[in-house]
């Protein structure tokens, strides 16, 4: 699809709302750790942080402007840490949602506690235009991916389908008719909040200019990348990780003590209810955000 087309078959918000919904909306395989692509916001010594984004429209041929996958990440009880892309992600089986299914289901609160540290995290990756970065000016009219979590993706939704009458629906990844997204990030017991962040009214960027929106679009990166089979490890590969991050006499099959016995890491989501019947590892998602998972990715590579 040309800029041109783009104007004259601009996304309707139902389409992307009926595609979240569809999706259960309420990666490449590679460590993306460094990746420059990725924008990140700065905060300061008090954990606060303000940034003004732009979202952007799907890139030629792809249908939706976001991607979702899931990841892992923990440390076992050998020292070693797993932090890997779920295959779940790509619609197959994984040894880690396997693992925590059985722990989780075995009705022993030491094994539900481990199965809460090891499930799986909820990542968006979509393009923006970075507008203002107070804290990196430098990246300001760049356009760059940016990875966040389900409490990001609420916002959008909420903007999509105003809980109100009188608030006007807005499509925050159309260039015309979008609405500049302001990130304001606060620490909130020891948490990064995003509670205050909002859109602004709605917009056209750049005044609607053709010439520079053409410029912008041109830039959009490719997310097929974070979901291409190509780029995730095999289950076996994902199982032997596994079994050295748990330690070799870790078993697939019942939990062991090693399994049960995991370093007190922090806990997130610990009230997740008594189930009355047995869960699957896909509903026990996480809403961690992903700062906290590249934190982790980082002590993981130091180690």
């Amino acid at each position: 699809m040309s800029f041109e087309n783009l104007k004259r078959n601009r996304d309707q918000i139902q389409k992307l709302v009926q595609a979240a919904e569809a999706a259960g909306g309420s990666s490449e395989q590679k460590n993306n750790y460094g990746d420059d692509r990725i924008w990140k916001p700065t905060v300061d010594k008090a954990g606060n942080g303000y940034a003004v984004l732009r979202f952007l429209p799907a890139a030629e041929g792809v249908e939706l402007p976001w991607v979702r996958y899931w990841d892992h990440g923990f440390k076992g009880p050998t020292g070693l840490w797993y932090i890997e892309n779920s295959l779940t992600s790509i619609g197959q089986a994984d040894p880690v949602g396997e693992l925590n299914s059985r722990l989780w289901n075995s009705g022993i609160d030491a094994d539900k506690e481990t199965a809460r540290t090891q499930k799986r995290r909820l990542h968006y990756v979509t393009n923006v235009l970075i507008v203002q970065d107070p804290g990196n000016p430098a990246n300001e009219g760049k356009v760059m991916l940016y990875k966040f979590g389900k409490k990001i993706f609420e916002k959008i939704m909420d903007a999509m389908q105003p809980e109100f009458a009188d608030e006007t629906p807005i499509n925050p990844f159309d260039f015309w008719a979008g609405a500049d997204f302001k990130l304001k990030i606060r620490n909130v017991e020891g948490y990064r909040n995003y509670d205050k962040s909002e859109f602004a009214s709605a917009s056209p960027l750049y005044d609607g200019d053709d010439s520079r929106l053409e410029g912008i679009y041109n830039q959009i990166h490719d997310l097929g990348e974070f979901t291409d089979p190509k780029n995730y490890k095999s289950y076996d590969e994902l199982k032997a990780k596994l079994m050295r991050v748990l330690g070799e006499e870790a078993s697939m099959g019942a939990p062991t003590m090693a399994q049960t016995q995991q370093l007190n890491e922090p806990v997130y989501e610990t009230n997740v209810p008594e189930p009355t019947v047995p869960i699957t590892a896909e509903q026990m998602d996480t809403t961690e955000d992903d700062d906290t998972m590249s934190y982790f990715a980082k002590l993981a590579n130091e180690d």
